[in-house]
């Protein structure tokens, strides 16, 4: 057996996004800074977007919609224009702001499109991601697109058999243990984290320490690599825990 498929996560494994939301989220803080403090905004609107997940999925969007309504819960539904202006903008600034790389990418994807599938899957708003994939300039690596509401096993199952010869002979690649790495191990993918600097809290989970097709990098750098030796484990008849670390 071989790997025939390795898909890709995108927002925070491919270029710079959480970074993004904290920023804005810093500046919602200090518009509201008359009706809350910091802490118990932010609190507030974290509690906002668990909410409002089931009614706008992920991404900017809804992120912006939530920011609205923390808002006018905590002047009374009294928000000023003013606030209601800047939060709009925020939300515009935030679709529009630049996608740049992350340092390695570029050459990783590179070499992994020369041997295998790549299939970009990734969560959010599918205008959004669309957009950033094609201001990234790395849309021409990918042999397939998947954008959806939410990675659960039987979505990996799908995409990973759709795009190749199923989930027993793929790989993923990202930094969110919740979405990237234990979804796509219970479908029966391998799966390797590579952490980013900051996690949303909706993303946290311990990640499966010894789990025979788990393996973090310290960067995408290593992805090429881990994958080939992913092949030669498969093709050797399977690896013990630890055996796929680098």
């Amino acid at each position: 057996m071989t790997i025939t498929t390795v898909g890709i996560d995108a927002d925070d494994t491919l270029w710079h996004n959480e970074t993004v939301f904290r920023l804005t989220q810093a500046r919602f803080a200090d518009l509201l800074k008359p009706w809350a403090d910091q802490d118990h905004l932010l609190e507030r609107l974290a509690a906002m977007e668990r909410k409002n997940l089931q009614f706008y999925g992920y991404g900017i969007k809804g992120f912006t919609l939530s920011m609205l309504e923390t808002a006018l819960e905590l002047t009374g539904g009294d928000i000023p224009a003013a606030v209601t202006r800047e939060v709009l903008a925020a939300g515009r600034e935030m679709l529009s702001h630049p996608v740049e790389p992350l340092p390695g990418v570029e050459a990783a994807l590179t070499a992994l499109a020369a041997r295998w599938r790549l299939v970009l899957i990734t969560k959010g708003d599918l205008f959004d991601q669309e957009n950033k994939l094609a201001r990234s300039g790395l849309g021409d690596l990918f042999h397939a697109v998947e954008v959806v509401s939410e990675k659960t096993p039987a979505c990996y199952s799908t995409i990973f058999t759709r795009h190749g010869t199923g989930a027993e002979q793929a790989v993923m690649i990202g930094n969110s243990v919740k979405s990237d790495i234990l979804p796509s191990i219970e479908a029966g993918a391998w799966a390797a984290y590579i952490p980013y600097v900051m996690t949303w809290a909706h993303e946290m989970a311990d990640p499966p320490e010894n789990h025979p097709r788990y393996v973090q990098l310290a960067s995408i750098s290593e992805a090429p690599d881990w994958v080939a030796m992913v092949e030669r484990l498969m093709a050797e008849g399977g690896c013990s825990p630890g055996q796929a670390a680098l």
